[in-house]
């Protein structure tokens, strides 16, 4: 059996960009999340969260734990990144359709010029 990894850079990048997507600071994340500020710091400098925490800061992102844990086994029939992007885009009340076509463009030119080969 292969043993899990937690990906706590990633984690903490889909936080930051939750908190800049809702336009606020790390101190009101700390606030509406319910962790501390200092908890925060040690996510932002690579340290893993307590389990506690982490279930708090799922909870106000609306993130999925699974996305962050890799090596407990391989997925059959899950969607591809760029699928559940494009999902995602479109489903943003945020975007006009112009503005979400727009960034799934920008995204699946990155994505193929980055991903693994």
């Amino acid at each position: 059996m292969s043993r899990g990894h937690f990906d706590a850079e990633g984690f903490f990048a889909a936080l930051d960009a939750q908190r800049q997507g809702r336009n606020i600071t790390w101190k009101k994340v700390a606030d509406e999340s319910g962790v501390s500020a200092s908890t925060l710091t040690r996510l932002a400098q690579g340290k893993r969260p307590d389990v506690d925490s982490m279930a708090s800061l799922i909870g106000w992102s609306g993130l999925s734990a699974d996305s962050f844990v890799a090596g407990l086994e391989e997925r059959l029939n899950e969607a591809e990144p760029l699928a559940k992007i494009t999902a995602y885009l479109r489903a943003d009340r945020n975007l006009t359709p112009e503005g979400a076509t727009a960034l799934e463009a920008v995204l699946k030119s990155a994505y193929e010029r980055l991903r693994r080969t």
